[in-house]
């Protein structure tokens, strides 16, 4: 499950080495194994699914204001339906919906808008009124809701379990994937036109030649990116995440297991049904930049209120367990997916600002045909890491 630790497995030369073993790099792993790409590795420093991704909360959703975003979800959407198939792996995935409560009048009009283009682009997600959003989650209150936007296609899944049923799948088509090895450098030569070609990567382990990197390495890639002079701009951002004991009787029957992961969007506090208990989260303004993983306690009070506010009947549950992880965040809060210019087959896919884990699907096939040279199923030009220095940055309104 954990990939082949043994360092002696090394190889001499990769087609393709993706940096990062979370599920972008799996999914891109397992995508261009699949297609008959041969000698495909992946390196992972840690264990798989380590980072940000063992983090995450686990929902999976179309439920965007950006278009691009949209067809990324949906397509994603469609493989976690298939998990079970291809690559072959359950997933424990709940489709449950994603209802994004709206208290004030700008977030209603903005969800208008978006659904709109949702439906246009063949996703049947719905405004409701407060009392429809009352009677898909009972546990929350709603006094204050002015509207609510669903689609009852997304959920959420288990995290690790996908990560997992994508490097077995990238195993069986013949891939490598190997953790507790880390990349050091990116080796380059000057080219024909003096463009920066990749011969290889030096990990602890030993060099393998290559001429072609892939980085998903999602909240460290920008040292990734120093490797071979490209700025990805991701600033790591700490959020944590806390699950309730069992619920007591009373409160189950308000959060039955067909809740959907439910956002009060204007302080971002979700929740969702983990096993017997709540899952719950919210991100915190006070937060500052930074690899922290240590679980602090200043967010708690911004966390109590939004409870209170919002479901007050989890306010005498007790907390089971909780973590922290990381955010990979981009100025436009949007992913940078692309093909670096300064140097020859340098691709990276990260900076998905929380997204990463519900588009690992489809950034794997998006990936996969950008380094065969086909086109992809969706142009993301407009997600190149360049779009900063061109003022062509295209924020995201439905973040938490």
């Amino acid at each position: 499950m954990g990939g082949d630790r043994a360092t002696h497995r090394l190889p001499a030369r990769a087609s393709v080495v993706v940096i990062g073993g979370g599920v972008i790099g799996t999914s891109i792993a397992f995508h261009l194994a699949e297609a008959g790409l041969p000698d495909v590795l992946l390196l992972e420093r840690g264990p798989l699914a380590g980072g940000s991704t063992s983090k995450a909360a686990g929902g999976v959703r179309a439920q965007f204001s950006d278009a691009l975003n949209i067809a990324l979800g949906a397509r994603s959407l469609e493989a976690f339906g298939d998990f079970g198939r291809r690559p072959g792996q359950q997933i424990d995935l709940h489709t449950v919906g994603y209802l994004f409560l709206l208290s004030d009048p700008r977030d209603v009009a903005t969800f208008e808008a978006s659904v709109a283009v949702q439906n246009d682009l063949a996703v049947p997600s719905r405004m409701l009124t407060r009392e429809q959003a009352a009677r898909l989650a009972p546990l929350v209150r709603t006094e204050d809701v002015l509207g609510a936007a669903f689609h009852a296609g997304d959920g959420y899944c288990t995290p690790e379990s996908v990560v997992h049923g994508y490097a077995a799948g990238a195993r069986r088509h013949g891939a490598r994937v190997l953790t507790g090895i880390e990349a050091l450098d990116v080796l380059t030569r000057t080219g024909e036109r003096g463009i920066q070609e990749i011969t290889g990567v030096l990990t602890g382990a030993g060099t393998v030649e290559t001429a072609t990197v892939v980085c998903a390495a999602g909240a460290w890639s920008a040292g990734v990116g120093r490797l071979v002079g490209v700025d990805l701009p991701v600033t790591p951002l700490r959020r944590q995440i806390l699950v309730t004991e069992p619920l007591p009787g009373p409160v189950a029957a308000l959060a039955g297991p067909s809740m959907p992961f439910t956002i009060d969007f204007s302080t971002t506090f979700y929740l969702h049904r983990e096993g017997p208990g709540i899952l719950l989260g919210m991100s915190y303004p006070g937060e500052t930049p930074g690899f922290h993983l240590d679980v602090d306690e200043a967010w708690l009070p911004a966390l109590t209120a939004a409870i209170e506010r919002r479901a007050p009947a989890l306010l005498d549950v007790g907390v089971a367990h909780g973590w922290a992880g990381l955010y990979e965040q981009t100025p436009d809060d949007n992913a940078l997916v692309g093909e670096a210019t300064q140097v020859s087959r340098f691709l990276y896919a990260t900076g998905f600002s929380g997204h990463g884990f519900l588009q690992g699907p489809a950034i794997g096939e998006i990936v996969r045909d950008l380094v065969l040279g086909r086109q992809p199923f969706v142009d993301v030009g407009p997600l190149s890491a360049d779009r900063f220095g061109t003022g062509t940055a295209r924020p995201e309104h439905a973040v938490v």
